[in-house]
């Protein structure tokens, strides 16, 4: 009986399970799955929690109710993979032998990794929205808040989702805007970036957005510390921003079995083919999503596409013919402007975000690089979606490859 193992039950982990169950031979293969809880999180659908549009019970359900049936499900944390063995050591203290190892074991928040952060203030005036408990403290404060100096800061690149936090402060302008008390918060943007995103083109829209929403703009500051007594971030080059509010985007790092098992790099992400998604090192070891080193973002879109390139892949190789399938570093993102819009970008490894309809060329019904009510409902409409169709691992209307069809240069 050969063996597949994939580490990691998060979206990526889970697409994957769906996809090669079905359609390798149970008499043959023998596929498990391990994460070390039984619940898994929308994460999109953490920015919500905050202004009190998503509860806790929007963005969590049962694992196993995404799981096909019959899978072979592990419960443990993962203490490390040992390669030249092919096999994965669990915390519960058994060993998964393995003929192919798939990791998708994400990538999580360090807030210690930054001095200071962690003090005296962390879910008091400082506050992440990257993990459920995050996101539930802030909601809280923001309820009671009157105003004062908001500071939203990235700490250091890559991080999940990378417009995530400029969809925090657009969303914050209209809570605020709504409840009355915008004119008495005072924005401020922070990030290690030269602009207000990783695309240049991209980064002049959203910058301008910014500007249109009276939000200041830091950018190349790379944070040091924190000053909980005087409430300020300081960079490395003593540059000192002050803060009654500030919502962390803290350091992004793969997970820790990945350096147990000596095959990270200095933030634990796995060195990875960027096109075949095959490890760098080992020809039985395929990476996906969150926990690669690829220069694609870190989001949910990618590693939707990644997993059509995957699957592909992942075949070729248990039949032992050349993998062909590559990973263009396709990435949508709906990007939340507030008011009931949002903004839509498309884009590559090659090609920056440009202005079109997306899906259907002319058509849309999505317009890209525009502000529109349709982008709204195409970011909230995209929840159900997410737990009916692609979680499951069924086909999207939407290619795997970016599609220059219906965008405008």
């Amino acid at each position: 009986m050969r063996k597949l193992v994939i580490l990691g039950a998060g979206t990526a982990g889970t697409v994957m399970l769906n996809k090669l169950h079905p359609v390798l031979n149970k008499d043959e293969w023998n596929i498990t799955i391990v994460d070390q809880d039984e619940t898994h999180y929308y994460q999109p659908g953490f920015l919500f929690i905050p202004f009190g549009i998503y509860s806790k019970n929007d963005v969590m359900k049962p694992r196993r109710d995404f799981f096909p049936p019959g899978a072979d499900v592990v419960v443990s944390q993962i203490e490390r993979i040992e390669p030249q063995q092919n096999h994965v050591l669990l915390m519960n203290g058994k060993t998964l032998p393995y003929d192919y190892l798939i990791i998708a074991t994400g990538a999580q928040i360090h807030p210690e990794e930054t001095e200071g952060m962690k003090d005296g203030l962390w879910h008091k005036n400082i506050f992440d929205f990257y993990t459920v408990e995050g996101a539930l403290a802030l909601a809280n404060f923001l309820k009671y808040w009157e105003g004062g100096k908001l500071v939203v800061n990235v700490s250091e690149m890559p991080i999940k989702c990378p417009v995530a936090p400029l969809e925090f402060l657009f969303l914050a302008d209209s809570y605020f805007t709504e409840r009355g008390i915008r004119r008495d918060v005072d924005f401020h943007f922070v990030t290690p970036l030269p602009g207000a995103f990783t695309k240049p083109k991209a980064s002049l829209i959203l910058g301008d957005f910014l500007e249109k929403k009276n939000i200041r703009l830091t950018s190349e500051f790379n944070i040091a510390r924190v000053d909980n007594e005087n409430k300020t971030i300081i960079s490395w080059d003593n540059v000192e921003v002050p803060f009654d509010l500030l919502v962390t985007i803290p350091t992004n790092k793969g997970d820790d079995c990945i350096k147990r098992s000596g095959m990270g790099d200095e933030l634990n992400f796995v060195p990875t083919d960027k096109q075949t998604l095959r490890s760098l090192e080992y020809e039985n070891i395929f990476i996906i999503g969150d926990a690669t080193d690829l220069p694609s973002s870190k989001a949910g879109s990618a590693a939707h596409f990644q997993s059509d390139i995957l699957f592909a892949n992942v075949m070729s190789a248990i039949e032992s013919r050349p993998l062909r399938a590559r990973f263009d570093g396709h990435t949508n993102c709906f990007i939340e402007s507030g008011f009931g819009k949002g903004i839509l970008i498309d884009f590559n490894y090659d090609t920056e975000p440009l202005p079109g309809k997306f899906p259907l060329p002319g058509v849309g019904p999505f317009s890209l690089l525009e502000e529109t009510k349709m982008n709204h409902y195409g970011k909230i409409m995209f929840r159900w979606m997410y737990w009916n169709f692609l979680l499951k691992g069924q086909d999207l209307p939407i290619e795997s490859h970016m599609q220059m069809a219906g965008k405008r240069k």
